[in-house]
């Protein structure tokens, strides 16, 4: 397996890398800023949760109408104009005085322009590297994910309290304006990895062959939902103690740095592919102890180890990987990251519902039951889907890299 180090020897890797941590510092600093706005505002565990997770909700249109572009756009400018168009809505919602909705109205335009971030980040992750090291490449992405979150949430929170939510956000706007520089000046130009234009007929068209096999089907709902139910959990943080939020964001993101440590390096081949199933399951369960509020320490426990599930998420990319023509990469791994997105919102927007009605810790007690829920009907209908036919043949990939 291609090392770490070497991975930094690749060209376009390392600017690729810090434009993401860049993007993600600037998510997690803005989103806990908007979020603790939202809710001193209204008072609301449901409109403080979509707030956070609120782009997400967007992904699914995106998915539908602007996922061609992820393989037909040259990446290097839609990266940094993804990048530029976050730091510009970001730092509207800075603005004095601005009603809720339109808080929220340029949380759906940033979530359609995210749709399309993904699948061109990934593909381009999956083309500058060498066959066998895109795993490695995306678990040090992850690694470097949950890194910043660290440093996002906990930094994210002493700023809530020694400056408002508004100058917060207008910090995240100008690391979002720093990683639109990093990846306009660090990357190289690249043309689109397919012909054509992007249209919502080729999204649609694409989007179903990549739907029409089975295997590829379950791969999708086990990375888009029982992840999605479990960050429906995290969502209520803020409801759920608003103080210590920036505590349990920072101890996910260490949990979810142990978990792709563990799968992106140390477990061999043959153990990882088959742990994706009690990853997911390690994911949902520590939640279910939220039903007996537990003070922050044991909270904390719970929510650290949990995430160290979110791991599972690099094996079912191998997977979907094995399951993909070449010339679809962007688009399947577009796919992925939006469908999971749309998820997360729902989810949120779900369990904030449920803690509005009731408590935010039967909401996250609610969420996790279900995630455990479909992660074995998704364990036992995988026993019984038939072997896949090895889809990336040349002339799967060239057929399918034309449109039509």
């Amino acid at each position: 397996m291609t090392s770490y180090r070497s991975l930094f020897r690749t060209p376009e890797f390392t600017p690729l890398l810090l434009g993401a941590a860049a993007q993600t510092a600037a998510g997690t600093v803005g989103g806990l800023a908007l979020g603790t706005l939202v809710y001193r505002a209204t008072g609301s565990p449901l409109l403080s949760a979509v707030s956070i997770f609120g782009p997400s909700l967007a992904q699914v249109l995106g998915a539908t109408v602007l996922l061609s572009g992820a393989d037909r756009l040259p990446p290097r400018t839609a990266l940094s104009a993804i990048a530029l168009a976050f730091a510009a809505g970001t730092a509207l919602q800075a603005v004095p005085g601005l009603p809720v909705g339109a808080v929220f109205a340029v949380l759906l335009v940033l979530g359609l322009v995210a749709s399309l971030g993904g699948g061109v980040r990934w593909g381009l992750l999956n083309e500058i590297l060498p066959k066998d090291g895109y795993l490695p490449g995306r678990s040090l992405f992850n690694m470097m994910s949950g890194l910043m979150q660290i440093a996002g949430f906990a930094t994210g929170g002493a700023l809530l309290a020694a400056l408002s939510p508004r100058v917060c956000l207008l910090l995240s706007a100008a690391l979002y304006l720093t990683a639109a520089l990093a990846l306009r000046l660090g990357l190289t130009t690249r043309p689109p990895r397919t012909a054509g234009r992007p249209s919502a007929a080729a999204t649609w068209r694409t989007n179903a062959l990549l739907w029409s096999e089975r295997s590829r089907r379950l791969t999708y709902l086990g990375l888009w939902i029982p992840n999605g139910m479990v960050v429906g959990c995290e969502s209520l943080y803020v409801s759920y103690d608003a103080h210590a939020a920036g505590t349990l964001f920072a101890c996910g993101a260490l949990g979810m740095f142990a978990g792709d440590v563990t799968v992106g390096r140390l477990l061999p081949p043959r153990v990882r592919r088959n742990m994706a199933t009690p990853l997911l399951l390690v994911l949902a369960v520590p939640y279910l102890l939220f039903s007996a509020h537990p003070p922050l320490p044991v909270a904390a426990v719970c929510v650290t180890l949990a995430s160290v599930g979110f791991g599972a998420s690099l094996v079912q990319q191998e997977r979907l990987m094995e399951l993909t023509p070449g010339g679809l990469a962007g688009q399947a791994l577009g796919l992925h990251s939006s469908g999971m997105l749309t998820m997360q919102g729902v989810s949120a927007a779900v369990a904030g519902a449920v803690a509005q009605l009731t408590t935010p810790e039967t909401g996250m007690t609610a969420m996790a039951a279900g995630s455990v829920a479909v992660t074995l009907v998704l364990a036992a209908a995988g026993r019984r889907a038939p072997r896949p036919v090895n889809a990336a043949t040349p002339a799967a990939v060239e057929g399918s890299a034309r449109p039509r």
